[in-house]
């Protein structure tokens, strides 16, 4: 039930990231460009952000996550 869930949670994530990236684009590209939205983008963006780090809490993942970073660290410096 779980693996499902966190299925559907990073699709939802995935495409909520995808149509959020070609919105920008379009505005920051287009003919139409919104030169005031620079601050609804950035507030789109913490808001993303906090949904990741929420998720990756909400699962339990911050301990498997640090540790890897950790292992990957020593690896490279040589501690492991």
């Amino acid at each position: 039930m779980a693996r499902n869930w966190t299925l559907r949670a990073t699709v939802g994530m995935e495409q909520a990231l995808a149509t959020w990236a070609r919105t920008v684009s379009a505005r920051v590209r287009g003919r139409d460009r919104d030169a005031g939205a620079g601050f609804v983008e950035y507030a789109g963006l913490m808001i993303l952000i906090a949904g990741i780090f929420t998720l990756i809490d909400g699962l339990g993942l911050d301990g498997q996550i640090s540790g890897a970073i950790g292992d990957a660290v020593a690896d490279v410096v040589g501690g492991g």
